[in-house]
């Protein structure tokens, strides 16, 4: 035989043992000779079937509120034009009184029967009741009202009332889902789902202070004060308005006030009876595009509109037209943004506030003091 024959001879028989090795030791010890598995994706966490849970944590802390209030109707008129109704000689009898009777929610956010709301729902109320899931029908009192934030916090007498927990931390972001419950049309205790659309909203004009969370979960008439609860069962915010528009109800746009705002009213309210806050003694509003005309100017801040005469900002030395771009070594971006920290700054606080006067940079120290209850 030549000798690449013998090489491949030796070859093959080498294999052939080998494999046959390799048979026998799979057979012996085949856990050692076990395949890896095959990679698998990252879990990105499968679709929940159903809420239940978090309601049934959550809904026996959602009231429905009755708010009882007399309202005096106009005298009836055939005309509505004056010159018509002087010279008509109709009668036009006298005015009348009547009961109305607004509809809303609110949630027990503490066990000894405090209650959170909005304050449009009890505006004017004489006489508030509460109806519970349970069934039970208890009057409250107003504690205390924010006609600023649209909140109210209400008192149920009694104890070991199921309380709603707030969440913490920042606790809602874009896309979460979300879970609103209330008492929509006076239907009572009523289910809506859907998701965080945006935070942050402000400019819509529902009360002085606005920093909203957005959400297409149904709010209707009814829901107001109630609760708007994360998937874990948790209060992430007040209901407070659906959007409405020229051409009746937007679909999937409506507003909560968030959980971390609403505690801190109550705990204010709870307090003192009202929410402190610090002022400047001063309106504004978002700069002009031209107050910034480059980079190296700043933040485009507000522009001051009105100074009160004696107040924090006069005694400063700001002035109407003044450019505030930064509070307390920190960029202002709109109105809404210095709104919001002028309030939660305490009154007495020494605040260094810095911008532009005719385009000519100044910095200033103002001394805040505290807010003017509005009358409610």
């Amino acid at each position: 035989m030549s000798r690449p024959l013998r090489v491949l001879a030796f070859l093959l028989q080498f294999a052939t043992i080998g494999l046959a090795l390799a048979f026998v030791l799979t057979r012996l010890f085949p856990d050692r000779f076990a395949a890896a598995p095959a990679a698998t994706p990252p879990h990105v966490g499968a679709a929940v079937a159903s809420y239940a849970d978090a309601v049934a944590r959550t809904a026996p802390s959602v009231v429905n509120i009755y708010a009882n209030r007399v309202v005096t109707q106009p005298a009836w008129r055939i005309f509505s034009d004056p010159v018509f109704q002087r010279f008509s000689r109709m009668p036009y009898g006298p005015a009348r009184r009547r009961l109305e009777q607004s509809l809303g929610s609110g949630v027990i956010v503490r066990d000894d029967g405090y209650v959170i709301t909005n304050y449009h729902v009890i505006a004017g109320a004489e006489d508030i009741f509460l109806g519970l899931q349970d069934g039970r029908v208890a009057p409250a009192n107003v504690i205390g009202a924010d006609a600023e934030s649209d909140l109210a916090v209400l008192k149920i007498d009694g104890a070991n009332f199921p309380a709603m927990g707030f969440a913490q931390g920042e606790s809602v972001r874009v896309g979460d889902v979300v879970l609103a419950i209330g008492n929509p049309v006076n239907l009572g205790h009523t289910v809506t789902m859907g998701i965080v659309s945006a935070t942050g909203r402000s400019n819509l004009n529902l009360s002085r202070f606005e920093d909203f969370i957005q959400t297409d979960a149904a709010i209707n008439e009814g829901n107001s004060g109630g609760a708007l609860v994360n998937t874990a069962g948790e209060l992430v915010g007040i209901n407070t308005a659906a959007a409405i528009t020229r051409v009746g109800q937007a679909q999937g746009i409506s507003f909560a006030i968030p959980a971390a705002a609403a505690r801190r009213v109550l705990d204010e309210i709870i307090d003192h009876g009202y929410v402190v806050r610090g002022w400047l003694g001063a309106e504004y509003a978002d700069a002009a595009v031209s107050a910034a005309p480059t980079a190296a100017a700043g933040p485009r801040g507000v522009q001051l509109v009105a100074v009160l005469p004696s107040g924090p900002a006069d005694t400063a030395g700001l002035r109407p037209g003044d450019v505030l771009q930064r509070y307390a070594n920190a960029d202002i971006e709109d109105e809404a943004d210095l709104r919001s920290r002028e309030a939660a700054s305490a009154p007495g606080s020494v605040i260094e506030i810095s911008g532009q006067r005719g385009g000519v940079p100044f910095s200033v120290n103002v001394t805040l003091v505290q807010r003017p209850r509005p009358q409610t």
